[in-house]
């Protein structure tokens, strides 16, 4: 491991069109859809900052899709604006009920993509709201600790397994660890942390946030 300090760039979220393939979710410009929140919820731009702890700058260059949020700046709005990440990037046709009897099914490939600067993520479950647990696919894209400056920290924990290649896990306070094709881990995720692909094609794990 080299001598420089250890922090890791966190990724930053890419604005990615889809086109719907399924009735029930109408692809979205992230910034239309934090304004649409913001807006139902009657609150303003001070107000979000507040509630978020982002600048009201930031916020405004976010709804006018000037910068793609990090996915730190993600996770603050959607507790700030007291929803699941998912519905930053989805709308519901219909209110679900937070009952039982729910189910949702993500074919192979059809998940919601989300590229960023490090990872390739690919959101499992997208149509199902407030549910306890945040599934993603991830390809991951960096090989080299060189490419970040920044720990990866947000709220929750979350849970870890490699379903193909070799990775380095990083975590703050911990030895970074490799791990293989059937290896996991758990974590808290205000703990800074990030993977670095080991094998020369992209490593790819699960990742399940809560």
């Amino acid at each position: 491991m080299s001598d420089k300090p250890s922090f890791l760039k966190p990724e930053t979220l890419i604005n990615v069109t889809k086109q719907a393939t399924d009735a029930t979710v109408e692809p979205l410009e992230l910034g239309a859809r934090v304004k649409e929140l913001r807006l139902s919820q009657k609150l303003t731009l001070e107000e979000v900052s507040q509630l978020t702890g982002l600048a009201r700058s930031t916020l405004s260059k976010i709804e006018n899709e000037q910068i793609s949020p990090t996915f730190s700046a993600v996770n603050k709005l959607a507790k700030g604006l007291n929803i699941d990440i998912p519905q930053l990037f989805t709308r519901p046709v219909k209110a679900e009920s937070n009952g039982s009897g729910r189910r949702d099914i993500t074919r192979k490939g059809e998940g919601t993509p989300h590229p960023t600067v490090t990872y390739e993520h690919e959101l499992l479950a997208s149509t199902l709201t407030r549910k306890k647990m945040i599934p993603f696919k991830t390809t991951v894209r960096t090989h080299s600790w060189d490419e970040y400056e920044d720990w990866v920290r947000h709220d929750g924990e979350e849970f870890l397994y490699v379903l193909s290649g070799r990775i380095m896990l990083y975590t703050e306070f911990y030895e970074p660890i490799e791990l293989t094709v059937g290896d996991s881990a758990y974590y808290d995720c205000e703990m800074g942390h990030a993977l670095v692909s080991l094998s020369d094609e992209d490593a790819e794990v699960l990742w399940v946030t809560a």
